[in-house]
């Protein structure tokens, strides 16, 4: 793989760290001996970093028909990585992208990285880490001006709910690692996937430094014990995989090619303003814009026309149910 960007690699590798332990190696990269470090509390090591201009995903938009598989550029640039000198990881930002509903508007939906350990080698354009995640769906600011979002805001405000108007409300899906529902550590290892194949559009060779991949099992939303918020977070799942086609369905396999620029010095003043910002995400009235997810052979992906009506079915149930109870 070649960049043909004109940016030199800047100068300060060091390396060695991918070398500090035998186990680290490929074929198969063991990195049990490391911690699992918090994500945003090492800002302050990070010397140099590779943003991810490219976040490629994938999934089955009709969980096991292989011919349904859909493929989608999150939002490009927000996420990267962060290492030392040396090449040990810190810190990763996690991508994020805005999927719409006919009925509530725009929903976020953040891939969130809780914790990492790993390194990155620049001279051989590898890098192993491994991550725990989880994801994050909540309403964008214009989808809250929607009068059916607000009667829906109403209904949590008056009981003192929290509204997952903000990422930090938002609702959250545990995912893990494949066939191992009790393992939440993911591994993300050099090169693209080869579980399925990948078309030309989703490959960026001709541009990017280096390409990483990692693979993620959906797990069903966590029960909270209150009947209310308990309903419409299976309600928001719920027309959120109709309009996004089954993303985050439970049980469904999500994986992501995440195409890397070539490494940068890293300014931790920066970093801290581009985490908190994406962190506290997101301010825009239409949230981060990505592609449209298409099939292999480049056709659109487009919900089926009967969604519109279930998921209006699905909101009218629900407010008849707890509207006179709330």
């Amino acid at each position: 793989m070649t960049s043909d960007r004109t940016t030199p690699v800047p100068p300060g590798w060091v390396g060695g760290f991918a070398e500090s332990n035998p186990a680290f190696a490929y074929p198969d990269p063991d990195l049990s001996s490391l911690p699992l470090l918090e994500n945003l509390a090492n800002i302050d090591l990070l010397d140099r970093q590779q943003a991810v201009l490219w976040p490629e995903f994938s999934w089955e938009t009709v969980p096991g028909t292989p011919d349904s598989r859909a493929y989608q550029m999150f939002a490009p640039d927000i996420s990267r990585v962060g290492y030392t000198d040396t090449g040990r990881v810190h810190s990763v930002i996690c991508p994020q992208q805005g999927a719409c509903s006919p009925s509530f508007g725009t929903l976020n939906i953040e891939v969130s990285v809780t914790g990492q350990r790993g390194w990155v080698d620049e001279p051989s354009r590898t890098v192993a880490a491994d991550l725990t995640v989880e994801g994050k769906i909540w309403f964008s600011p214009s989808a809250a001006q929607s009068p059916l979002v607000q009667l829906l805001w109403d209904l949590f405000s008056t009981t003192g709910r929290p509204f997952p108007a903000d990422k930090g409300h938002a609702i959250r899906v545990p995912i893990h690692r494949h066939g191992e529902p009790s393992d939440p550590v993911l591994p993300g290892r050099s090169g693209q996937t080869d579980w399925f194949p990948v078309p030309a559009f989703a490959q960026h060779d001709d541009t990017a430094w280096a390409v990483a991949n990692l693979a993620a099992e959906i797990a069903p939303v966590a029960l909270t014990g209150d009947d209310l918020v308990d309903d419409f977070n299976q309600l928001v799942m719920y027309v959120f995989n109709l309009s996004s086609g089954n993303l985050l369905a439970p049980g469904n396999l999500l994986t992501w090619n995440v195409w890397f620029t070539e490494p940068a010095l890293v300014d931790r003043v920066e970093w801290r303003e581009h985490a908190e910002k994406w962190r506290t995400s997101i301010d825009a009235c239409h949230g981060p814009e990505g592609s449209q997810p298409r099939y292999f052979d480049g056709r659109p992906f487009k919900p089926d026309l009967a969604a519109v009506a279930a998921e209006q079915t699905a909101i009218t149930e629900f407010i008849t149910k707890h509207a006179p109870a709330a």
